[in-house]
């Protein structure tokens, strides 16, 4: 279990699009590399071109709400867990916000399973509820 601060929550609701491509990047890389796979072996578990995955974990690419599920269930991960920076362990941080984060990251997940444009206004209206409790 990991804990993150106030501080680190603002900066997840106010990532730039670059920092967000970035932290997205790395992690798909993360967890494909957990699993022994190269970027063919999951391009191909997900039904994608190697050359747009490529694209996407160095952050020249975007990915759809469809591609992040699919990802998140080919590398046995929860889809919040791709956008999550690394976050350093804290003993001093409350229990109790870690879970509104868990809880906001769990409805981000299950919105993503609707239509792309159903996923996008929930994923927008969840993160200003997230940004608005924490930030007043």
């Amino acid at each position: 279990m990991f804990y993150i601060s106030n501080t680190e929550v603002i900066s997840l609701c106010f990532m730039e699009e670059r920092e967000l491509r970035a932290v997205l990047a790395a992690n798909i890389k993360k967890y494909r590399n957990r699993r022994g796979w190269n970027q063919l072996i999951l391009s191909e578990e997900i039904d994608i071109s190697p050359n747009y995955l490529s694209a996407v974990e160095t952050g020249k690419g975007w990915v759809t709400p469809l591609t992040l599920v699919k990802l998140a269930k080919a590398l046995d991960i929860e889809v919040f867990e791709l956008f999550m920076p690394v976050i350093p362990a804290s003993s001093t941080e409350n229990e109790v916000e870690f879970k509104k984060i868990r809880r906001f990251a769990k409805d981000l997940t299950l919105v993503l399973d609707a239509s792309t444009s159903e996923a996008l206004n929930a994923i927008k209206n969840n993160v200003a509820k997230v940004c608005k409790e924490y930030l007043g």
